[in-house]
């Protein structure tokens, strides 16, 4: 046996988010099947990190254990020829059979984008939010934003059905930035709570349209108000960039290869 594993970019558009599920496709079944048929044998695949129906992901990584004569850095190409075009493996290489997809990630990094824009735009519309009703206030955004970098209790910016036992996680960066229409909110913690980035975007557009003050914004996430948030942004703009690790396993992927080019065009 050997372990191998996959960077995977997904359209999430047309999937119910990244698990398995009964009554729903999601592309942990579609890539299961397509292993299946590659390996001639059930092959139980492990994510980074889950998404949810509707979000994407730019360098989501997976892993799974196989006894197949095909070498490790061949999977990519061997699964791309039985994969739908809304999903691709990047990169595939073997690792060592202690390392994990997900538990030896040291942090995990999503990106939000809005687009601000008066007019709609058909070519990023799958990827972006637009909110045009009004100008938002990037800059107030961001400083609204900054209390939550460091291990804090989210508690009110969990959905319901949760199965995780603590709403504690650290929040390592958030970096907020207007990139001519766009605005790209990047975060990057060592754990995501189910919904947590797309209830703190909808809490944070409310600042940004001066709905409400930085000072809310904060009152609500410290003191748990969670009947507050009820505000929640829409999955197509929310996509999982990467998982990282202590030692990179993926040689040929650069980080400019994680995000579409028109998105992250003078964003550092």
């Amino acid at each position: 046996m050997k372990r191998v594993a996959l960077l995977v970019q997904y359209d999430g558009s047309s999937y119910s988010g990244w698990q398995r599920q009964k009554n729903a496709t999601a592309v942990q079944e579609i890539l299961e099947k397509a292993l299946l048929k590659i390996t001639n044998n059930a092959v139980k695949t492990f994510a980074a990190g889950r998404t949810d129906a509707g979000v994407h992901a730019s360098g989501q990584v997976v892993h799974f254990d196989v006894d197949c004569v095909i070498p490790g850095n061949r999977f990519s190409d061997v699964l791309n020829s039985y994969l739908p075009s809304t999903i691709r493996i990047l990169e595939s290489v073997e690792v060592k059979d202690g390392w994990h997809a997900c538990y030896s990630a040291i942090y995990r990094h999503y990106r939000y984008v809005i687009n601000n824009s008066k007019l709609p735009n058909l070519f990023i519309n799958n990827w972006a939010w637009h909110r045009y009703q009004k100008n938002l206030d990037e800059v107030l955004m961001s400083n609204a934003s900054k209390s939550m970098e460091g291990e804090h209790d989210f508690f009110a910016f969990q959905k319901s059905g949760s199965t995780r036992k603590t709403s504690i996680t650290e929040i390592k960066n958030i970096h907020i930035k207007r990139v001519e229409d766009l605005i790209l909110i990047d975060i990057k913690a060592t754990g995501f709570l189910y919904g947590m980035v797309r209830l703190i975007v909808g809490q944070l557009v409310l600042v940004g349209e001066k709905k409400i003050s930085p000072e809310i914004f904060t009152d609500r996430w410290v003191n748990k108000k969670k009947n507050d948030v009820k505000e929640s942004a829409p999955a197509k703009g929310l996509c999982f960039v990467n998982a990282v690790y202590e030692k990179n396993v993926f040689k040929k992927i650069n980080n400019n290869d994680f995000f579409p080019v028109f998105l992250v065009k003078g964003f550092s």
